[in-house]
């Protein structure tokens, strides 16, 4: 099977599509989720870098609806590149329904995955605080005129931990999807 040329029957296209997009709409709402937490937890990592790096998607609403467009657009086409290759894995000749629960099960890994490697990297943040006083932190934070540095560390220490997560995540659940694929006939 060649998940990234697929010689595919075109009936199955329509669900191919779909549950790349489903994998889109997933990563693009849990970046929206995602940045309201960190949003919460450190503004600062918005106000000081992201707000400038998405400028173009600023359309003058509040800041929280800023920062939920922020988290949807860093995460959606992620997703839909994971979502093909869920895809091309869960959709298999015994129909739609099988594959919608296959792709769900591993969009659900992906999930999990990530959200645990974002919580972990947050705990080890909480220890690491001290490091903040490292020059290069301490240099970042009068670059960029951080009155917090230690939240602004542990809101980048918590995008990284997604960023790892949803890579790691992606990995086991198209294994599993491997894995979990019907012997050949012989």
């Amino acid at each position: 099977m060649n998940i990234l040329y697929p010689q595919l029957a075109w009936k199955r296209l329509p669900l191919l599509a779909g549950l790349t997009l489903l994998g889109a709409l997933v990563a693009g709402t849990y970046g929206a989720i995602h940045d309201q937490v960190t949003y919460s937890i450190g503004p600062e990592y918005f106000t000081k870098m992201k707000f400038f790096q998405f400028h173009y998607a600023n359309f003058g609403f509040p800041p929280r609806v800023f920062v939920s467009e922020i988290g949807f657009l860093a995460s959606w086409w992620v997703g839909l590149i994971a979502g093909w290759f869920v895809a091309r894995l869960a959709v298999r000749a015994d129909g739609a329904k099988p594959a919608f629960r296959r792709a769900l099960r591993a969009y659900a890994i992906i999930f999990g995955i990530t959200v645990a490697t974002a919580a972990t990297m947050y705990l080890l943040s909480l220890l690491r605080v001290a490091h903040t006083a490292e020059p290069e932190w301490v240099d970042l934070g009068r670059d960029l005129g951080l009155t917090d540095v230690p939240r602004f560390y542990s809101v980048w220490y918590i995008h990284l931990g997604s960023y790892l997560g949803s890579g790691l995540g992606a990995i086991v659940a198209l294994v599993w999807l491997w894995r979990t694929r019907p012997a050949p006939l012989e």
